[in-house]
């Protein structure tokens, strides 16, 4: 993967089909997801910020996509207008097919327009978030799991899933909110969940009437087991 730095406002990332052959992804994959995956492209962004100085945190982006049958993938990313709200990030996205003599269509269909917006980070070190079944939380656990540089032991102290109503809530004590990647482990758990509360009244309410699944090292023990 090669990251240039074009202008101070612009880079280009350039992924080859060889980047990818010790991870479980192929450019297929990489090219649906960075249009439905905040985590997948969070890293991405997160990545290039290390790699050029590319800021993108606080800013409007439009990322061009061109997919060719040589196997590459070219991301253009220009940041062209700073919000307001500092802890966001707003994304058009244009998929494309880069080659256009090609007589294959182009798998990903026409010009995309997308627009995501990344949620604002809590300020509270405690929450609660609900899965609607098992299932989803061990997606979360998988898709956390290939976020390899988020170590959830320095990200929060604790976690724990109940069963409450027919209804699964992970509830997280101890947040670092000075993690560097906590923005990108909310984006990866609002994929699969849906934000609770932050009163810790609610987390007596599950120790009383649910039932406790799994206790203090629920995100690990997940992990380990269903990521």
């Amino acid at each position: 993967m090669k990251f240039e730095k074009l202008t101070e406002n612009k880079i280009r990332i350039i992924i080859k089909k060889e980047d990818l052959k010790d991870t479980s992804l192929d450019l297929h994959t990489i090219m649906s997801k960075v249009i439905t995956s905040q985590t997948l492209f969070l890293g991405i962004l997160e990545r290039a910020k290390k790699e050029v100085g590319f800021e993108s945190i606080g800013h409007k982006l439009l990322i061009e996509a061109f997919y060719s049958n040589d196997d590459v993938i070219v991301f253009t990313i220009t940041k062209f207008e700073a919000l307001k709200d500092k802890n966001t990030i707003s994304i058009d996205v244009d998929i494309t097919n880069e080659d256009t003599t090609c007589p294959k269509p182009n798998p990903f269909g026409k010009t995309l327009k997308v627009k995501r917006k990344i949620n604002k980070l809590p300020k509270s070190n405690f929450g609660i978030y609900k899965f609607n079944i098992f299932e989803d939380f061990c997606s979360f656990c998988n898709s956390l799991k290939k976020l390899s540089h988020i170590s959830t032991y320095k990200l929060l102290s604790s976690s724990s899933v109940y069963l409450y109503k027919n209804t699964y809530y992970l509830v997280l004590n101890g947040i670092n909110l000075k993690h560097k990647s906590l923005l990108q482990f909310y984006s990866c758990l609002s994929e699969f969940s849906d934000f609770c509360t932050h009163d810790n009244h609610f987390e007596a309410k599950l120790k009383e009437y649910g039932k406790c699944i799994m206790k203090s090292r629920a995100i690990s023990t997940g992990l380990k087991y269903f990521g």
